[in-house]
Parts: C-alpha cells; sequence; structure tokens
C-alpha cells in the first residue's frame, strides 16, 4: 500500500519498539585494489584502472592484498571483536552490469571478525552498547551511470554508462546484530554509531571514511515490533545512506512509515529503499521477500587466510588511542563539559583544536577561534571545518599574536580573513594590510590627546568621577587607530591624563 501521511514520531514510539540492523561498507585507503594491482585513486578516466583480474577475465588469478587484511584485522580489534584463526573468501553470484565477472569476492559463513561491540556517546553523554555481528573482507562493485533520465537512476534513462575503476577496491562490510532497546533515540543512536566508527577508521588510518564520496555508506535495516512482542516485525533495508545526518532521517522516516502501514492495516513490504535527500523521504527499490540465492561457495583460486597469533597480538599492540578514550582525556585536558566536547565533534573541530594546541596555541583560545570565528566562515562558505584554507599551525601563529599584544581580537579576525582570501600566512597578512597594534606611547598619547579634546563634555564626566565613561572615549581612539590600538592600554592613558584613578 502507498502512505501518503506518516504517523508523528511520538505516537510512533508510543505504540511500537524500533529494531535496527545497521550495515556499513568502509573503501580501504589502499594503494591497490584487493585480488589484483590497479591503482585506486580517485577521479582518473573511466575504466582506465583495469587489467584482467578485476574484470574478471578468462585465465587471470587473484591474490589477496595483504595490507587488505591487515587494516581489516584492525578493524576487528578496535571492535573489540574475535579475530578468525583461519578465514575464506566465497563467490557470492549474481548478475548486475556493475559487477563485470558476475560474482563479488566476499565472505560468507567465515569473517574475519566477528562477534564485537561499540560503545558510543550520545548527545547527553548517555553511552549505548552497539553489538557487532560480523566484519569481513569483499571487494566493490563498479560504477552505473544513468544517462537521460530526471532522476539518475535506471528508471526512465535513455542508456547506461559503466565505470569498472572502482570494481575490486577492497571493501570492509561491518554488520551490527539487532540493535533493540533504544526506543525514541533510535535514529540519534543509528547516527551516533556511524559517526564513532568513522572516527574510529579515522584513527586506524585505515580509510579516510569521507561519506560524501562514498568511502563510507551505510544500509539502514529497521522495523517495528508492538510493544510487549519479542518477534521481530518485517524490515525494510534503506540503501547507500552517504552522511551522518542522513542516517539519521532515514530511521525517522521509516519509524514513521512502518507504523502508518501497520496502524492502517497494511503489511511492510520486505524490500530495499531509496533515500531521499531533499526531504528525508524513502521510495520503494526492489522487493526482497525470499532470502536470495547468491550460490555463496568458496572462492576455488584464493588459500584461506589464517593470520598468526602472534600478527594478531601485535597489530593489537600497534592500535592507536581509541577515539572516545582520547576525546575523555582531551576533555579532562581541556577543562571543559561533555557538552562543549559534543558540540566540537559534531563540528568536525577536535582535531583541529588538538593540533592548533600541538602547534602552540594555548587550549581556550584554540577552542574559541575554531567554534567562533571559524566555524562562522564555514557556515558561510557552505563547507566543514578542515575544508576551510588554513592550518592549525596559521591558527596557532594567529594566537600568539594576540597573546603577545601584537594584535587585538579585531585585527586577528582580520588576519584570518586575509588567510582564508589566500593573501599568505598571518605574519604575510599582517604585513601587508598594516594590521598589528599600534603600541607606541607617543602615538597613543596623540590620539587620546585629540579624542580628548574633541570630546570636551565626556572628559569632564570622567573628571567628576564618572569612569564608565571613558569607553566613549577608548571608541574614539580605538576609530581613529582603525582599531589598531591597544584598548587596555589607552584607557590607561585616558585616566592618567583627566588625573583619575583607575
Amino acid at each position: 500500500m502507498t502512505v501518503t501521511e506518516l504517523v508523528p514520531y511520538e505516537d510512533a514510539l508510543a505504540a511500537y519498539d524500533p529494531v535496527m540492523g545497521l550495515e556499513v561498507h568502509v573503501e580501504l585507503g589502499t594503494k591497490t585494489k584487493m585480488f589484483c594491482g590497479c591503482s585506486t585513486e580517485l577521479k582518473q578516466d573511466a575504466n582506465s584502472q583495469t587489467c584482467p583480474t578485476c574484470l574478471g577475465l578468462p585465465g587471470s588469478l587473484p591474490v589477496v592484498n595483504a595490507i587488505g587484511v591487515e587494516s581489516a584485522i584492525k578493524i576487528g580489534l578496535a571492535l573489540n571483536c574475535e579475530i578468525a584463526e583461519w578465514c575464506r573468501f566465497a563467490r557470492k553470484n549474481y548478475f548486475y552490469p556493475d559487477m563485470p565477472k558476475n560474482f563479488q569476492t566476499s565472505q560468507y559463513d567465515e569473517p574475519i571478525a566477528f562477534n564485537g561491540y561499540l560503545d558510543v556517546q550520545l548527545e547527553d553523554g548517555e553511552v549505548f552498547r552497539v553489538q557487532i555481528e560480523r566484519a569481513h573482507m569483499e571487494e566493490d562493485t563498479g560504477k552505473s551511470l544513468h544517462v537521460g533520465g530526471a532522476t539518475g537512476r535506471i528508471h526512465g534513462a535513455s542508456h547506461s554508462l559503466l565505470d569498472y575503476n572502482r570494481a575490486g577496491i577492497p571493501l570492509i562490510e561491518i554488520v551490527t546484530k539487532p540493535i533493540e532497546g533504544a526506543g525514541v533515540r533510535a535514529p540519534e543512536v543509528a547516527k551516533a554509531y556511524v559517526a564513532e566508527l568513522r572516527e574510529l577508521i579515522r584513527a586506524l588510518d585505515v580509510s579516510e571514511a569521507r561519506m560524501e564520496q562514498g568511502q563510507m555508506r551505510c544500509d539502514v535495516n529497521l522495523s517495528l515490533r508492538p510493544h510487549g512482542r519479542e518477534e521481530f516485525g518485517t524490515r525494510s533495508e534503506t540503501k547507500n545512506v552517504n552522511s551522518l545526518r542522513s542516517v539519521e532521517r532515514a530511521a525517522r522516516f521509516e519509524i514513521q512509515r512502518h507504523a502508518a502501514v501497520l496502524n492502517s492495516g497494511g503489511t511492510i513490504v520486505q524490500e530495499t529503499r531509496h533515500f531521499h535527500e531533499d526531504d528525508g523521504s524513502t521510495t520503494a527499490g526492489r522487493i526482497k521477500d525470499n532470502a536470495e540465492d547468491y550460490r555463496y561457495f568458496p572462492e576455488p583460486d584464493l588459500v584461506p587466510v589464517a593470520p598468526s597469533r602472534e600478527w594478531v597480538e601485535e597489530l593489537r599492540k600497534g592500535l592507536p588511542e581509541l577515539p572516545r578514550v582520547r576525546r575523555n582525556r582531551l576533555r579532562e585536558e581541556w577543562g571543559i563539559s561533555e557538552h562543549d566536547m559534543q558540540s566540537m565533534l559534531n563540528a568536525g573541530a577536535v582535531d583541529l583544536i588538538a593540533a592548533t594546541i600541538d602547534a602552540g596555541a594555548g587550549a581556550a583560545s584554540a577552542r574559541k577561534w575554531w567554534m567562533g570565528e571559524l566555524a562562522r566562515n564555514a557556515n558561510e562558505a557552505g563547507t566543514d571545518l578542515a575544508s576551510l584554507p588554513i592550518t592549525p599551525e596559521q591558527v596557532a601563529r594567529v594566537t600568539a599574536l594576540v597573546a603577545s599584544g601584537d594584535l587585538n581580537d579585531k585585527l586577528a579576525r582580520q588576519v584570518i580573513e586575509g588567510v582564508l582570501a589566500g593573501e599568505g600566512g598571518p605574519d604575510e597578512v599582517v604585513e601587508k594590510r598594516g594590521l598589528k597594534v599600534v603600541s607606541d606611547e607617543g602615538a597613543l598619547g596623540t590620539a587620546v590627546d585629540e579624542a580628548i579634546a574633541a570630546n570636551a563634555a565626556i572628559a569632564d564626566k570622567i573628571r567628576s568621577g564618572k569612569v564608565a565613561a571613558a569607553g566613549a572615549l577608548v571608541g574614539a581612539v580605538m576609530k581613529a587607530t582603525r582599531g589598531q590600538a591597544d584598548a587596555a592600554r589607552v584607557r590607561e592613558l585616558i585616566l592618567e591624563k583627566l588625573g583619575v584613578e583607575g
């Protein structure tokens, strides 16, 4: 049935418990593909990074990428998984044009990592444990480009083009166990899980995990069951969701849609769904009434993978500090609240602030500039902080110029503006724009004398004891010096010249 009106979210959760399953595909950042030596470099000419092996031509033989296996083990260890002593690849047989071999080399019932968990922290500080079913190795498919339609999908297109550059790129698929008990916070848990997983992947340095580039994508499986019932409902699978916000929106929409179908006496269809970024809705893809028969069988051209326990333990010892542990340490070092840390995490500022502190800035100053002026610039440009054309070292230099008295905050903002505009580093911008604070006592004294002479009535008020009126004279001096005077010193000089105690 078609649902035109969604059930209000709160009403849906009053009647049903959501159960989720999240499947996340991560493209590994290896230099070559999973089973051949072709480059994985992005944005190359279509079909320029292919060979007989990744195209599945007769007589070609695959060889496992050792770095791909190592990356898979690192991910498994970071997810608190057991690492298989022996596992192997399988052929997942199905036909689709972007599968040049007509099968995908994957892992079926013998994954390299299994039975783990990831603790994720929600915005109010609550920690929710997501159980991990498995993490397994496989290869990516090619890319189809549907031409001539209005939606970019195959329906309505006049023809399709195929680019096999991506076919064979190493993937890790991470599959959760059913996520129960999240209740009204289920969409938030889904978003937090994918966010934490992305941070973990980046910390391991096995992938950039840029969702907007397809390096990390999430399938959101969701079902509802009436309160008190143990049996799971029929699920939908929203495919290839590619942003944190969209993961949350997809889960929320499906909860409301499922509830509308069930409340009206309808039956949920087990199917794939497409997510639409413009309005946060999903639409039907293909029916999945029964488990598909992929005719899995062991890959005959690849030997089993049997990582030694010594190697696994060596990799375990080499794991970096994991994101949640690091954030808690930084939060204590910086003396900030959970809420402040969450705000910085949401803004993508934690690593930038840490790098700025490492470059010599004070913690408070680093946070101030990244979460203030630079965040404002990023919002106006419609980009993220990490994409701004300014480095943590340059921000640290700006803070040093402020600390030394060479710049005040107003001038520092102009320096940052210049750096973002491509005018050079902070010192170059200061030099080119003539932005240093006027600290010469003679020049300041002259400016103060002129301000007093031009504002005699205000000067008399100050002499009579109304010291607060000095702010007006400070403002006049700052205007005269184009904001380049040291305001604190200007105030001191005003009071000295008027014979008033500060």
